[in-house]
């Protein structure tokens, strides 16, 4: 194997078991920046090892052994110097146990790590930017490109949200009740961002990464469980859902994108998709009113129920993307209204919206906003603007496969 070989299976090793090695320490240490150093410490002993030792048959338990050594070694160095180091150094016995059964309890790790990334000391950006390091792994250049900024930026947010956990002493159990209330809307809309990650991630030679999403499909039925009343959990639980069945017909046997309305639709899970839906009708059978993630819930649902791309209701997914513009006042989602309009009613309606929406600084570096207008550009005919937005497109995203798939359709331009 060479080297580079080995840095690519190491990182897709990482990329499985870093989230669960994190929560399981952040359990155990009581402290999300100590856990997330022993984790590192943990994958650069595997960087300096493995290529002389091979990759043992389990990464995921030889990375926790290490962690768990490094932490003891840690906790036996300061033990006077912090009282919750103390105090979990004179029970080692416990420590060890306590990190061998850890792997026993990541559904709850793992939530009660989203919990703590969402405590209320924190900035929405800051919840976000923890939750896609601690629990997506993504790096600090990966979330910088998606929070359309520097590293420097992401790498000293992230600073400061773990020393604003220290400070206001963050407790890593799982949150009382109405705690849990308190952080729930925080949580949904992370566990979201996980999700979109994975569906379409924001960089790198891949299209999807299916192993976010399902995990966020997993800790949405975990968060239901604990919540099962709760309409917007249940709205959130049914889009990914419905979203993710259609994971098999995404890409082509060269593994290239295909776009929604060209899919194999018998290619969708369909058990995704009834268990999608029946979590959609408790959804609305709990909700005085459809929230955001209902509304988005219900536009998928109207791709689900069609049998073929032409027996889409357009006009239902215009009407509800309105109603969910009104909630969310969100640029993004008029451009999706505006995408629905033009299957509805028509092109020149839908460019006239896109149009307007050009002007706004929020969407001034959104590849989508030119591949959108590129599209209607090319329906009415218009091949060299169509094609002029397309490389535009192409130009701003950071995913490879999004990329050829933009140069390929302002070719065809």
């Amino acid at each position: 194997m060479t080297d580079s070989d080995l840095h690519r299976s190491v990182e897709a090793v990482w990329r499985l078991e870093s989230t669960k090695l994190i929560a399981a320490l952040v359990r155990i240490t009581r402290d999300v920046g100590l856990a997330e150093d022993l984790a590192q410490d943990a994958l650069e002993a595997a960087l300096s090892q493995w290529p002389d030792r091979g990759i043992p048959d389990n990464p995921g338990a030889w990375l926790m052994a290490v962690a768990k050594r490094r932490a003891i070694d840690g906790f036996r160095r300061r033990e006077r110097q912090d009282r919750a180091y103390a105090d979990i150094a004179e029970g080692k016995e416990d420590i060890v146990a306590g990190i061998q059964s850890a792997v026993d309890h990541v559904e709850d790790d793992v939530l009660r790590l989203m919990f703590i990334c969402c405590h209320p000391a924190l900035g929405d950006d800051a919840q976000r930017t923890l939750t896609l390091r601690l629990v997506a792994g993504l790096t600090t250049s990966e979330i910088a490109r998606s929070f359309l900024t520097s590293e420097a930026t992401i790498g000293a947010r992230i600073t400061r949200a773990k020393k604003t956990l220290a400070d206001v002493d963050a407790p890593t159990e799982e949150p009382a009740d109405n705690e849990r209330a308190e952080r729930l809307e925080a949580v949904l809309a992370v566990i979201y961002l996980l999700f979109n990650e994975g569906y379409s991630a924001t960089a790198g030679d891949d299209w999807m990464r299916p192993a976010l999403s399902e995990e966020a499909v997993r800790l949405g039925r975990v968060l239901v469980g604990l919540v099962p009343d709760d309409a917007e959990a249940l709205g959130l639980l049914a889009l990914m859902e419905i979203q993710l069945s259609r994971t098999a017909a995404r890409l082509d046997a060269d593994g290239a994108p295909v776009l929604l309305l060209d899919q194999d639709r018998s290619r969708w899970d369909q058990l995704l998709i009834r268990r999608g839906l029946a979590a959609l009708g408790r959804a609305n059978a709990n909700a005085e009113a459809p929230g955001p993630y209902v509304l988005q819930a219900e536009i998928a649902a109207c791709h689900a129920r069609a049998r073929t791309a032409d027996e889409t209701d357009w006009t239902r997914i215009a009407s509800l993307y309105e109603s969910l513009a009104v909630i969310t006042g969100s640029a993004v989602v008029e451009l999706n209204r505006a995408v629905a309009v033009s299957m509805a009613y028509g092109a020149d309606a839908a460019l006239a919206l896109v149009d307007q929406l050009a002007e706004l600084p929020e969407l001034a570096t959104y590849h989508l906003l030119p591949s959108v207008r590129g599209d209607l550009l090319s329906k009415l005919g218009r091949g060299t603007e169509a094609r002029a937005e397309f490389e535009r497109a192409a130009a701003l995203t950071q995913n490879e496969q999004e990329r050829a798939l933009l140069l390929a359709r302002a070719a065809d331009c």
